[in-house]
C-alpha cells in the first residue's frame, strides 16, 4: 500500500471535530440550564403546595360553632363552606406566600383547598417563551375527631 504524501488529503480531516465538540457543549448547557429551570419549578411548586396545605388544615380546625352549640360534636367537626373559606382567608392572610387564585370546598367534615400561582421561572424565557409557569395545588384535610 503506498504511502500519503499529499498534504491536500490530510487537510480534508482536519477541524471536522471542532462542530461536534460545540454542539456537546451546547447540549451540556441546554441539560444543566434545564436542570436549574427543573429544580426551580419544582422549588415553587412545593411553596405553593405547604401554603395549600396549611390553609387545608387551618379550615379543617375552624368547626361552625353554631352547629356544634345546637347539636354537638360527633365523630368529627362540623364544617361549613363560609368557615372554611374565612379560616382559608385568614392563613393566607398571616402567611408569607402570595397566590394569584384559592378556593376551598366542603363537605362538612373533610375541606378541599385549590390554590394557583403564576411564577417566573430561572431561563423560562428559554423553556417557556418568557410566559410564567401556572403552578397548582390540591390539598384535603379531614376535620378532627374527639
Amino acid at each position: 500500500m503506498p504511502a500519503r504524501t499529499d498534504p491536500d488529503e490530510l487537510d480534508v480531516e482536519r477541524g471536522s471535530a471542532l462542530p461536534f465538540v460545540l454542539v456537546c457543549w451546547l447540549v451540556a448547557a441546554v441539560m444543566a440550564l434545564g436542570a436549574i429551570a427543573a429544580s426551580d419549578a419544582f422549588l415553587e411548586h412545593r411553596d405553593v403546595q405547604a401554603v395549600c396545605d396549611g390553609a387545608a388544615l387551618a379550615a379543617a380546625n375552624r368547626a361552625d360553632e353554631g352547629r356544634v352549640y345546637a347539636a354537638g360534636v360527633g365523630e368529627a367537626l362540623p364544617l361549613t363552606t363560609e368557615t372554611a373559606r374565612a379560616a382559608v382567608a385568614d392563613h393566607l392572610a398571616d402567611g408569607g406566600t402570595a397566590l394569584d387564585s384559592w378556593s376551598a370546598e366542603t363537605d362538612g367534615t373533610e375541606v378541599t383547598v385549590r390554590c394557583g400561582r403564576s411564577v417566573q421561572i430561572a431561563f423560562g424565557w428559554l423553556f417557556l417563551g418568557g410566559r410564567p409557569l401556572e403552578v397548582a395545588a390540591v390539598a384535603g384535610a379531614r376535620a378532627p375527631a374527639l
